[in-house]
């Protein structure tokens, strides 16, 4: 089973790539088990979709300066 550090690396490098069948199997397994590698998952997705509004909002006012 993978420990938290190379969970918390393919948490980060699912957003850069599609995770293998077997990165996303050990994935699902340790987060059902490591409540401090579910929160960094939830923290994670919550700061993408900060940044994703944030960049929404940028785009809208791009044209009004």
């Amino acid at each position: 089973m993978k420990n938290c550090r190379e969970i918390t690396r393919l948490l980060s490098e699912a957003q850069e790539r599609e995770l293998s069948l077997s990165e996303r199997m050990g994935l699902r397994m340790h987060l059902a088990m490591c409540r401090g590698c579910r929160n960094f998952a939830e923290q994670m997705a919550t700061l993408r979709k900060i940044c994703r509004a944030y960049a929404r909002r940028d785009e809208g006012n791009s044209g009004r300066e």
